[in-house]
């Protein structure tokens, strides 16, 4: 290795990203001393540290060990760096046409898809209607406590101590080794009067709704439980019920209905006893009763107006590190799952997921919303025969093993999932598992022919840091027999935050330079054409966004990339052979904002619902800025001005009544703005119709 070619790489982009040495330092458990070290090529980072440093970088092992940037594609672990070039003549005029001689192709539903990834808020926080942080106890006690984090003592006699837990994984199918993921909480009540409990400050309580509690416990004595909902210092009770739990039951569920007789945002949930002695808690579980298996019905509802029609889960990085044998058992029964890149995925939950939805919950959403089902198998840690078992419990009928054990739970009928995706992102090196070409091909096809052996009619995706010549030469094409998709993601990059507000022209750059990014998606999907040939492998481009779009406020201009992107998917859907496209991802990372209280659709979600209206129509025209169709008799024609400050004119030529024209006014770039929806207007001129929409704005006319 070349110290001081990989001491200058690790400048140099350590820099890209805004990072100081001791900023990098910190992440990294070193000191920036040390940091300064590897960039003069005085010392090389320690081999432990290789993948952390990759990871934290956004490169692959192999360009950091090169010590150079390689020419994969975007991903979340390799996120683009800009040339200084942007475009910025968005305003200029133009003539569209919607004759129906025209006929570019139909446009797929498929490219109408997203992602339902556990990463971040997404599930908790976001999809999931569960209420309680760490609700089966993950990680450390707090300190000096013997309490799990999120949670705090009751009573001055009580002593809380970790014990042997109720949640675990599916033994006999579970191979990854994680740290803390089970744990039960102890409650040891020293005095027979005084309250000794726990509770958990920060529930968002509205009055008069049913919220379902239930407890898994066990205990040494006959003990009355007392749960209460309350404010935060546990003065004023809005609601209490008890439950009698049994010295003679082990792990046991309880459950009771609590009303609250006023609403609160930061009210308390208490759960109590007054006795001598000891309880062990398995898990806690709150939820308002309203709920879809466990999944928030407002989310779900919004989620079906933004129009999505295929769905890809579990991940994403969250593949790799999920198992779908857990999601067999009883949902408080599951161990959580610690992540492997531990806070990059899940920030919000002390590293941990409560795999609050599996398999047939998945299915059953997919089912609402009216989507496909997508999913990604964990490549490293279940084998080529569990794998193949998950296709038969998806696709086989009540004479196969796997079938029968869904029929018994429940769904006599097969899911008849289609679409396979073989890992996600191997060849970054974030991921675990072989990062090679080769072994990765050798692994995917390996797994994909024992999937096939089970259902022969599965359509795979393989994986890879695309585009990318070593990649499609030694993976892409020798699985081309069992897959025909190969795997794209692109992030837009140009700023770590998002737009900056700094000054006027600051914010303008900002903005030209993300507007600008379409171009670079494009040439790279383009360039994945160019690699893959004449040949008949499709493009999934399954993950695209803004980069950390999930750790800041939405505006309008990612509304703008938005519906930019679909017009750019949808021209090379038939030009270079973009089958899939999966935007990354609806629920609170996005499309879809999540409070306690609602779900709402930001500038993000209000573009792809716009753009929703051309599934299955005709493609009669496409440009950066514009998109045609025709669906049975309806022709459907969206806007985009992408300009930062001027209008932009639209000419079309149209005989039939308008049907619609609205206006999706992009009156504000600051944060948290959507787009304001207004009438258009559409002038006529002769048999020519004319449509100006202001800087950052979006349109729709159907006649």
């Amino acid at each position: 290795m070349d110290m001081k070619k990989i001491g200058e790489f690790i400048a140099t982009r350590r820099k890209m990203l805004g990072y100081t040495q001791d900023d990098l330092g910190n992440v990294l458990g070193i000191s920036g001393k040390a940091i300064s070290k590897w960039e003069r090529g005085l010392s090389c980072p320690d081999v432990s540290l290789i993948n952390r440093i990759a990871v934290e970088l956004k490169v692959s092992i192999a360009q950091l060990l090169e010590g150079k940037d390689a020419d994969p594609a975007l991903s979340s672990n390799a996120i683009h760096i800009y040339d200084k070039t942007t475009d910025t003549d968005f305003a200029s005029q133009e003539k569209i046409e919607t004759s129906n001689e025209n006929n570019l192709g139909m446009i797929s539903p498929f490219l109408f898809g997203n992602n339902l990834e556990h990463t971040r808020s997404c599930v908790c926080n976001g999809l999931s209607a569960q209420m309680l942080k760490n609700r089966k106890f993950v990680g450390k006690p707090s300190a000096m406590e013997g309490v799990a984090q999120g949670w705090y003592v009751i009573g001055e006699n009580t002593y809380c101590s970790f014990s042997e837990p109720y949640t675990h994984h599916y033994e006999e199918h579970y191979h990854m080794r994680r740290r803390l993921e089970c744990n039960a909480q102890q409650i040891l009540n020293f005095t027979e009067d005084a309250e000794s409990g726990i509770g958990q400050h920060e529930i968002h309580l509205l009055s008069g709704e049913v919220y379902e509690f239930a407890v898994v416990a066990k205990c040494t004595e006959d003990i009355t439980l007392k749960v209460t909902l309350s404010d935060r210092w546990g003065k004023n009770e809005y609601a209490s019920a008890f439950l009698n739990l049994n010295k003679n039951d082990n792990w046991k569920r309880y459950t009771l209905d609590l009303i609250p007789s006023q609403s609160d945002s930061d009210a308390d949930i208490r759960i109590t006893f007054a006795k001598n002695g000891c309880i062990d808690v398995g898990s806690v579980s709150l939820m308002n009763k309203n709920n879809f298996r466990g999944m928030r019905p407002d989310v779900i509802e919004a989620m079906k107006e933004l129009g999505i029609k295929l769905l890809r889960w579990p991940g994403g990085n969250f593949a790799g590190e999920y198992n779908w044998f857990d999601g067999l058992l009883p949902v408080d029964e599951r161990a959580p799952f610690e992540s492997y890149q531990n806070l990059e995925t899940q920030p919000h939950t002390l590293g941990y997921d409560f795999h609050e939805i599996a398999i047939d919950d998945f299915i059953a959403l997919c089912r609402e919303i009216g989507a496909e089902p997508f999913i990604t198998i964990n490549l490293a840690w279940n084998t080529p025969e569990e794998n193949a078992a998950w296709v038969e419990y998806c696709n086989g009928d009540v004479n196969t093993k796997y079938g029968k054990i869904r029929a018994e739970r429940g769904n006599p009928e097969p899911y008849n999932v289609m679409l396979w995706s073989l890992g996600n992102e191997f060849g970054y090196g974030h991921m675990e598992g072989d990062n090679s070409a080769n072994g990765y091909s050798h692994l995917a096809k390996e797994n994909g022919l024992k999937m096939l052996e089970v259902s022969s009619n599965l359509t795979f995706c393989s994986s890879g840091p695309y585009p990318n010549k070593e990649w499609i030469e030694y993976s892409a094409k020798p699985l081309s027999d069992i897959s025909k998709f190969v795997s794209l993601h692109y992030y837009a990059g140009g700023y770590r935050n998002g737009p900056s507000y700094m000054t006027a022209p600051i914010m303008k750059k900002s903005y030209e330079t993300c507007v600008s990014s379409v171009k670079i998606a494009r040439n790279n999907v383009r360039k994945m054409r160019e690699l893959l040939g004449n040949s008949d492998t499709k493009i999934s481009f399954d993950e695209w966004n803004v980069w950390y779009g999930w750790y800041r406020p939405s505006c309008v201009l990612d509304g703008i990339f938005t519906a930019m992107m679909m017009n750019m998917i949808i021209e090379e859907a038939n030009q270079s052979g973009v089958g899939i496209a999966c935007q990354f991802e609806a629920v609170n990372e996005s499309a879809i904002k999540v409070t306690p209280y609602e779900a709402s659709l930001t500038a993000t979600g209000q573009a792809f619902a716009l753009m929703k209206e051309h599934i299955n129509g005709k493609l009669l025209y496409v440009s950066d800025c514009v998109t045609v169709s025709k669906r049975e008799e309806l022709t459907t024609i969206t806007f985009v001005n992408p300009s930062y400050d001027e209008n932009k004119r639209f000419l079309f030529k149209n005989s039939a009544k308008i049907r619609q024209s609205k206006l999706y006014n992009g009156k504000s770039l600051m944060p948290h703005h959507t787009f304001e929806i207004e009438t258009l207007d559409v002038i006529e001129k002769a048999n020519e119709y004319e449509v100006n929409v202001p800087p950052h704005s979006l349109a729709i006319v159907q006649f």
